[in-house]
Order: structure tokens, then sequence, then C-alpha cells
């Protein structure tokens, strides 16, 4: 027969099948809907790996595509879920484990065997930081996932710059270097003080704009439209020089959204007084 009440991890109250007098949990297994945002962040933690393989053999626009393939499939996974109504704590997990791998470990071991590895004693530290930071930061967001309290989140912003926002930042100067040639973008004292400044922001309480805080007039719209087809057409075509004009775009935003969100805070402050 089915009883008890134990209550799983995510809260519910999970079935305890009795036989011969033992007591056994019934396995949750995934659901077939929810096998479907989950293999999109399986294969955003493979491309990120992948981009590890082609940095090896020097392929360096193959590195760097695969780790902005693993953003895209990213910022795809989450929405799919949302859709088909399968988020899981399981899902959740596999995501930021994903994460991880894909905007920490992949671009820091990118980076270092593109410049940093130049870099005597401090080129490997450098690289660390970078993904030691990611998977702090990730920490961080699983260890607040299921606090009420965020003043950031529930004012529509993020805190610190998310994980695929900083590995795509943090491989800028690789975008300059594949389009213009220059080995001034290569050169590591160029690149390890970059790179430092991306680890810092990703493990930053700085407010940072979300998609959730972006709010398009109906009057627009279609315009904004144009703009994502557009992108999505310049990086088929001129990819280097998009992903370039996207991280100079996120840069610029990041000190309207600290100034955005302290005068959210100062309204609450005001309402709360």
């Amino acid at each position: 027969m089915i009883g008890g009440d134990p209550r799983d991890q995510r809260g519910r109250r999970g079935p305890i099948r009795y036989l011969a007098g033992r007591r056994f949990r019934l396995r949750e297994g995934l659901t077939l809907r929810a096998m479907v945002p989950n293999a999109i962040t399986a294969s955003a933690l493979c491309c990120g790996l992948t981009g590890i393989r082609f940095a090896l053999e020097q392929q360096w626009p193959l590195a760097a595509g695969a780790i902005v393939l693993a953003g895209v499939l990213d910022g795809i996974d989450g929405r799919v879920a949302r859709m088909l109504k399968a988020q899981s704590r399981f899902g959740a997990e596999l995501d930021s484990l994903a994460d991880s791998i894909a905007f920490g470990v992949s671009p820091a071991m990118v980076l270092f065997l593109w410049s940093l590895n130049e870099l005597p004693r401090f080129g490997w530290l450098i690289a660390l930081a970078l993904a030691v930071c990611c998977a702090l930061r990730l920490a961080r967001f699983n260890a607040q996932i299921d606090l009420e309290d965020q003043p950031h989140k529930s004012a529509g912003y993020m805190t610190g710059v998310p994980a695929p926002a900083g590995a795509g930042l943090a491989m800028l100067p690789l975008y300059l270097w594949m389009e213009t040639g220059l080995d001034v973008f290569r050169h590591y004292t160029l690149i390890g003080p970059w790179v430092l400044l991306i680890a810092f922001l990703m493990i930053s309480n700085v407010a940072t704009f979300s998609w959730s805080s972006l709010r398009l007039r109906k009057n627009i719209r279609l315009e904004a439209l144009a703009i994502v087809a557009l992108t999505a057409a310049s990086l088929l075509t001129v990819p280097w020089i998009t992903l370039t004009a996207i991280s100079i775009v996120y840069l610029t935003l990041i000190p309207f959204g600290i100034r955005s969100y302290a005068k959210v805070r100062q309204q609450r402050a005001n309402q709360a007084g």
C-alpha cells in the first residue's frame, strides 16, 4: 500500500511503498517533458568542453564559437522548461554544474592556452580566478534560490554579471584579435587584468539588468524584433564584430543598471519610511 507523509527535496510529500513490513521510497524519474530542457543543458555543457578541445588544437575561432553556442543553449533551456512546465530541482542543479564548466572552466582554459600561458607564474592563477569566481557566483545563486528576500531579483535585476555574460566578456580580446589580427589584443599584459576584472564583476554585488527587467513598449516591439533578427544574421556573417559590439553594449549598460537599481532602492526606502 501507499502511505506516509515524508517530504522530498522539493517540499512535496513523497509516497512510500510498504513491502514485508519495510518501507521503500518510490523513485521519481524524469518525465519526458523534463528530458527536453535537461538535454539542452547537457548540450551546452558538451559545447563548453568542446571549446577546450578546439583550444588544444589552436583552432581559436571554433573554440570561441563553441562557448558562444553554449551560451545560446543556456539561454534557451530555462525558457523551454518554463514553456513545458518542466522545471525541477534536478534541472536547476544540472544547469549550475553545466554553467560552471561551460562558462568558468572552458573560457579559463581557452584564454590560458591562447595567451595567459606566456605570463610567468601568474598566468595560470589568473585563469583559475575566472573559473573559481564563476563557481562561487553559481554557488551563491544556488544558496539564495529559495530565499524570498532577494532585493535585486525582486526588483528585476541580477547580482553581479551572470556566468554566460562573464564568459563572453572575458573573451572580448579574443574577438578583437580574430577580427583585427593585432597581437596587442593577445598580450598577457592586457589579458591578465581584463580577466581579473571580469572575474571580480561575476562575484560582485553590482546590480545588472536581467531579461525580466526589460519592458518594451508596444509601439517599438516590431523594431526590437527586427534588431534581434539582424543581430542573429550578423552573428553568422560578421561574428567577431557582432560579439564585440554586444560585449561593449553590455559593459555600457552596467553603470545604468547600478544607477537604475539605486533609484529602485531609494523608492523602497521612502515607501518603508
